[in-house]
């Protein structure tokens, strides 16, 4: 077994991967012709994205969608750097909400948290 991927449900695939990819660099590695699912290149782990509209087709019984206005999903895509300031500084003059400017943490770590514009939790940390 291995862990393939993360999909995030959103309002808007395309938006979120022009984010995505102005915000912090990724790459689009896949985007449907439907619009309805696209991927990121990030490393070795795929993060994918994909619309309410499937997310209501692959969960008949109804899911949490994401959300800017409601409190956040008790998750967070975590992306590491070395510039963790001028990351942040970069995704909030792109959009994102600030949850918590960069702090060192006891252990040394710069850590920061934004919100994308679909509420997604995004930590931005200095390699540990």
């Amino acid at each position: 077994m291995k862990f393939g991927y993360t999909i995030v449900y959103v309002s808007s695939v395309t938006n979120t991967l022009q984010f995505y990819k102005k915000a912090f660099g990724f790459e689009t590695r896949f985007l449907h012709e439907s619009e309805q699912y696209g991927e990121l290149n990030t490393g070795e782990t795929v993060l994918a994205f994909a619309s309410h509209t499937m997310g209501e087709m692959n969960f008949v019984n109804g899911y949490q969608k994401t959300d800017s206005s409601a409190s956040p999903l008790g998750i967070e895509l975590a992306f590491v750097t070395e510039e963790v300031f001028e990351a942040y500084s970069k995704a909030i003059s792109l959009g994102a909400t600030s949850i918590s400017e960069p702090i060192i943490k006891p252990w040394g770590q710069t850590v920061a948290y934004v919100r994308d514009a679909d509420g997604v939790i995004v930590e931005l940390c200095s390699p540990m």
